[in-house]
């Protein structure tokens, strides 16, 4: 078995070198500030208008919310469903890891990612709203790989490369579902239960398997119903917790910002090394935990998204900003300040102070035992248990939506069943192949997603500013709701009669 291991990770370091080079990492920037530029910075510019028809439509706007009678979910439950995915480990020992690997600085280059990650996510959102089908059950199906098949393949010469693109996604899709979706969020969640309450790796891939067989197998609809109740009660607790934290550790933020701004410019040397290399890494390890935790470039989450009852496909992309800004920007900074002001972390080398503590995704636990005694390293624990199923939940949705995509709706519940075994495979597993593996299979996925997105980012400027002209400048114009005649045709009928 250590044989081949060993294989498996020498394999996945050579393909890792490739994907995550800083040409992907050039790209996966650009897109984002592409995007940014082409809808004159939606995310500053609209500020007000995303957030109210976001978080501040739950409360106001019953159609947000409502369950749907057909085969589609609410707006809300697509974002609960997006955020099961992406506010996951890689909010807490991700985090944890950048700053151990990467350096304070690597917050910077997270947050970079973040802002302009939105408008990628915008943008996929977009796109995936304007591409999705009904498959033969009645339910909408989305994704890179439907805008990588008719947006990308419409174009001149481009249909063989819009297809082959559009199955390699799905593929890189599969792959990912088992790595950042499955293994890695049951290996973290293993290894903080045995730490914790010294429950053995096996007996928590056995219960999880149980537990999240029980909600995948029912679907979408099932899924929805979960993550919209158990995510905000999660998020909203774990953002108590860090932001007590912060609030004991007030006196030592100058020195944060400090250490976060010094390590991103290369102004201090990362772990004492040479000045270039510690740069290189806390850009690095920025860029590629930050997709890893919100995901915006990978294509992800738009499969969901796409399940939404919206029509309008820049409403829908309003609720990927939402989601990149909640998971990154809120919940990824305080895990930062937290763990960063704790004295866990040397500000000055960006290296561990503490020597005794070998797992990193056991960091953050540390952090709250230190302010809140041992309740808060098992209350980090309990966090990371549901963060991490509910990720579970999420990704089975986006694998099984690639599987449907190449073999069929037939060849859903088969995946599902899969999905699930493999889970205890993932507690067993070591925690540095699960991390690697999960990176190689994020970038996989991102490259045709972000081909995609880069070809059609002159469609994305004309959806959107089709919006801003009827909705802002209240010009009569047509909405743009869907590149499929029918489709477009329906969806502008049912939106007259609202407005009517």
């Amino acid at each position: 078995m250590e044989g081949f291991l060993s294989v498996v990770e020498k394999v996945n370091d050579a393909v890792n070198g490739v994907v995550w080079g800083w040409p992907a990492l050039i790209l996966l920037a650009f897109v984002g500030v592409l995007m940014t530029c082409l809808t004159k910075f939606f995310q500053l510019s609209h500020i007000g208008h995303w957030f109210k028809n976001t978080i501040g439509a739950i409360f106001k706007d019953k159609q947000v919310t409502k369950h749907t009678k057909d085969k589609s979910i609410s707006q809300f439950q697509s974002l609960c469903t997006a955020l099961a995915a992406t506010v996951g480990t890689g909010n807490i020992a991700g985090v944890a890891s950048a700053i151990v690997t990467g350096g304070p600085g690597a917050v910077l280059w997270m947050w970079a990612i973040a802002f302009f990650g939105m408008m990628t996510n915008f943008s996929e959102n977009v796109l995936g709203i304007l591409y999705r089908i009904k498959n033969k059950n009645g339910e909408w199906s989305g994704g890179a790989m439907y805008y990588l098949k008719y947006g990308l393949g419409s174009k001149k010469g481009c249909k063989q490369i819009g297809a082959v693109l559009a199955v390699l996604f799905s593929c890189f899709c599969l792959l990912a579902s088992f790595g950042i979706g499955n293994m890695m969020q049951v290996n973290t969640i293993a290894i903080n239960m045995q730490s914790a309450f010294s429950i053995p790796k096996i007996v928590t891939g056995l219960a999880i398997m149980l537990l999240a067989g029980l909600v995948i197998v029912g679907g979408i609809k099932r899924i929805a119903a979960v993550t919209e109740k158990i995510v905000p009660f999660m998020v909203i607790l774990y953002i108590i917790g860090t932001v007590v934290i912060c609030i004991l550790h007030i006196d030592r933020f100058g020195a944060v910002f400090s250490s976060i701004i010094k390590g991103a410019f290369g102004l201090k040397a990362v772990g004492g090394g040479i000045v270039g290399s510690g740069v290189a890494m806390a850009v690095q390890m920025g860029m590629k935990r930050g997709v890893f935790s919100n995901e915006a470039g990978l294509g992800s989450s738009v499969m969901v998204h796409s399940n939404s009852n919206v029509r309008e496909p820049v409403r829908q992309g309003m609720w990927g900003i939402f989601e990149v800004f909640a998971d990154t920007i809120v919940v990824c900074t305080l895990t930062a300040f937290s763990v960063l002001s704790s004295g866990l972390i040397d500000l000055n080398t960006g290296m561990l102070a503490d020597t005794s503590i070998t797992d990193t995704g056991s960091l953050v636990g540390v952090t709250f035992g230190q302010t809140f005694g041992q309740i808060g390293s098992m209350f980090v624990a309990a966090a990371l248990l549901l963060f991490a199923f509910s990720t579970l939940l999420g990704w089975s949705h986006y694998g099984t939506k690639a599987c449907e995509y190449m073999f069929g709706t037939r060849s859903t519940m088969p995946y599902r069943v899969i999905f699930v075994v493999a889970i205890l495979g993932g507690a067993l597993m070591g925690e540095n192949l699960a991390w690697d593996l999960s990176d190689t299979f994020n970038g996989l996925m991102m490259l045709p997603n972000l081909i995609g997105v880069l070809v059609l980012s002159p469609l994305v400027y004309e959806c959107t500013k089709n919006y801003v002209d009827r909705h802002f400048r209240h010009k009569n114009v047509e909405p743009m709701l869907s590149m499929h005649p029918d489709i477009q045709k329906a969806h502008a009928e049912e939106v007259k009669k609202g407005a009517e």
